[in-house]
């Protein structure tokens, strides 16, 4: 017997594009729709159901109830709204409630504009382009996009410190959800170092946790959009920064992922890389076969620790061009090793 293969869902950035087709629709064609269909970049026409879908003098608007299939997304089951109106000129796309405005630069919106994403404007660029020509109107139309809620949720994703401020960002490239992809947060990692970089910053850090991220911001005095989540994705972070360098960059980690590191992995995750205790013996001068865990065998050899850092550095140092430390900690938050 098999596991069944898991669900994917559909971006924030589709459920915006779904509920503005069925909003101007109602606003051009008079009726709301209960459900939509929509072209996504890869070709896929998902349809939508249609959620307290209402109208006016001049407005229309509706909801789509964000389906992220098997992924743990925050933002599953909430509401995207869009409202639509007419505008001055061309298409104008506003932030409503729960969705946050760029306040930093870096990012690929200008500072002031609302937290929707590039391609989500395209796709919603075409729905009016389409709705306009099947009804005949003029495709000049303000497109508010909502999510009731998002400020609160916005506090669980990194939109605080990559300058997002009061609410959700509506992202998307493909449409497409998969449950848990690595993607979205290499992305967001990549979006972070950017940010860093428009707003002069010459350190950032990445970690691997959250207990090592307030011991390295501590120590250095980072401000908080200086710290990047690596969590495991050593490389997705190193490589970027190998082609986007910062001055000086810190990497902090618990011992295990930080020997990991030291010994050639960029994949710091525990299914996907493992510590060699043979290779920890032979550093160390001192059998380790027998230890479970990195921690254990920094405990019976404790010069290991500072082993690690040297090795995670260089490793850390042969891929960016940049002035690196180490940061080596124990799971309660105390360092073992801090190199140089």
């Amino acid at each position: 017997m098999t596991d069944a293969p898991l669900r994917t869902g559909f971006t924030t950035g589709a459920c915006a594009t779904a509920a503005c087709k069925a909003a101007l629709t109602g606003l051009w064609g008079g009726a709301l729709p209960d459900a939509v269909t929509i072209a996504l970049p890869r070709g896929q026409t998902p349809r939508f159901a249609v959620v307290d879908a209402r109208r006016g003098d001049g407005w229309a608007e509706a909801g789509i109830v964000k389906d992220a299939g098997d992924d743990p997304d925050v933002t599953h089951g909430a509401t995207v709204r869009v409202r639509v109106t007419p505008s001055a000129g061309g298409v104008v796309f506003r932030a409503g409630e729960g969705v946050g405005t760029v306040t930093k630069p870096g990012l690929p919106l200008a500072v002031g504009e609302p937290a929707i994403n590039p391609v989500p404007r395209a796709m919603m660029d075409e729905v009016v382009a389409e709705l306009a020509v099947r009804f005949e109107r003029s495709p000049d139309v303000a497109i508010t996009v909502a999510i009731p809620g998002g400020a609160a949720i916005a506090e669980r994703t990194w939109n605080p410190r990559l300058g997002i401020a009061g609410g959700l960002s509506i992202l998307g490239t493909t449409g497409i959800v998969r449950p848990f992809s690595c993607a979205a947060w290499i992305a967001s990692i990549h979006r972070g170092v950017d940010v860093a970089r428009a707003s002069g910053l010459d350190h950032v850090a990445g970690c691997t946790g959250a207990t090592s991220e307030r011991v390295v911001q501590t120590m250095h005095g980072l401000p908080d959009h200086a710290m990047l989540d690596m969590g495991d994705f050593a490389g997705g972070l190193l490589k970027y920064l190998a082609k986007h360098p910062v001055p000086r960059v810190t990497v902090g980690g618990g011992i295990g992922k930080m020997t990991k590191l030291a010994q050639g992995a960029l994949d710091l995750h525990s299914g996907r890389s493992r510590v060699d205790f043979r290779a920890l013996s032979d550093w160390a001068g001192s059998d380790l076969t027998g230890c479970n865990t990195a921690l254990e065998a920094v405990g019976r050899a404790p010069v290991l620790a500072r082993i690690v850092a040297d090795r995670a550095r260089a490793r850390v140092g042969g891929i960016v061009a940049a002035d690196v430390d180490v940061v080596v900690i124990d799971r309660a938050g105390t360092v073992l090793a801090h190199a140089p």
